[in-house]
Parts: C-alpha cells; structure tokens; sequence
C-alpha cells in the first residue's frame, strides 16, 4: 500500500468536504460562516452540512479513479468514512 498517495488522498477529501460546506454556506445561508457553523451545531444540524460537505468528495473520488489514481480514491473514500463518523456523533 501506498501510504503517501493515500495521505495525499485523505487530505485532498477533508478539503473537498471543508470546501463543500463552506460553498453550501456562501450560497443558502444569510449568516456569515462562524454563525452559521455555531447555530448549526446548537440547533442540531451539523452533520447535515458536514453530509452536504461530503458530496464534493464523491467528485474527487470519481476524478481520482479516472485518473487510475487508487491509492488517492482510497484516501478519499477514508475521509468520506471520516465524515460519517462526525456526523454520528453529532446525533448524540
């Protein structure tokens, strides 16, 4: 296994995922970033976002495998597997 690639892989999804939610803030929220973070997390919608986060990553997954790049795709499929984590500990 390709420790480097998939590294490279995981990061590259936790900024897709980071990106995502940052995205789906700018263009559906009225509040700035902090607030809406903030009232997500007390109001109990933050795994929502995080969920809406990870939709990016299904793009650098598939682009990953076009490129015959594997070890990359596993990296993103292990912070998309991240991301669920999150969100089901923020149900509890």
């Amino acid at each position: 296994m390709n420790i480097k690639a998939v590294s490279t892989g995981f990061i590259i999804g936790i900024i897709a995922n980071i990106t995502g939610v940052i995205l789906y803030i700018q263009f559906f929220s009225k509040l700035g970033i902090e607030e809406t973070l903030k009232n997500a997390w007390i109001q109990g919608f933050f795994g929502s976002l995080v969920a809406l986060g990870a939709v990016l990553n299904l793009l650098v997954f598939f682009l990953f495998l076009k490129q015959n790049k594997i070890y990359e795709a596993r990296g993103t499929l292990l912070a998309t597997v991240l991301a669920a984590i999150l969100i089901l500990m923020s149900k509890f």
